[in-house]
């Protein structure tokens, strides 16, 4: 089975660069998964992009992977640094609840179908105002519950808060 870390935090907080650093300081060969769609309408959004693929070594291979994501993990022998978990789910976001329920049995089946070390960045949402829209709650519900699921079978579990990163396997406990 797969080695699972999960990196946690906010927009803007660090986690993507903590999980670049842990993908490099394993030594392994890195594959990045990129969740995120290119949108040449959207400048902003391609200025992230190119942030991202700036700090990237060049011997780092990168995958587009906007939604086969269970496939991607079960096909490789890799370290694979899967950014971000936020972006993938809003991808398919217009799956009803068994589609969705379906989509993640397959991930957490595809970490049983490789011996990777898998590096998961993930958004934390839900720490403020309940979104007013339906589907903006659907999104935060669904990654919040994605988000727990993952933590709860990770080997290690990373908070990225003001550019700090707390090891919560060290510092917290498991809730169930």
């Amino acid at each position: 089975m797969a080695q699972v870390i999960l990196v946690t935090g906010a927009a803007r907080s660090g986690k993507s660069e903590w999980a670049e650093k842990l993908a490099t300081d394993s030594g392994q060969s890195v594959i990045y998964i990129a969740t995120a769609q290119e949108n040449s309408d959207d400048p902003e959004w391609q200025a992230r992009i190119e942030l991202h693929r700036s700090r990237r070594p060049l011997e780092w291979q990168t995958q587009s992977v906007p939604v086969e994501l269970s496939d991607a993990i079960a096909n490789s022998s890799n370290c694979l640094l899967i950014d971000s978990l936020g972006t993938w789910l809003a991808n398919l976001l217009d799956q009803s609840e068994t589609e969705w329920e379906k989509t993640i049995a397959d991930l957490f089946q595809s970490f049983e179908q490789t011996e990777s070390l898998l590096i998961f960045v993930a958004e934390e949402t839900g720490w403020g105002v309940v979104p007013a829209y339906p589907i903006g709650r659907v999104f935060r519900d669904r990654l919040g519950n994605l988000t727990r699921r993952l933590g709860a079978i990770a080997d290690t579990v990373y908070l990225v808060v003001g550019g700090h990163v707390l090891n919560l396997s060290q510092l917290g406990m498991p809730l169930s």
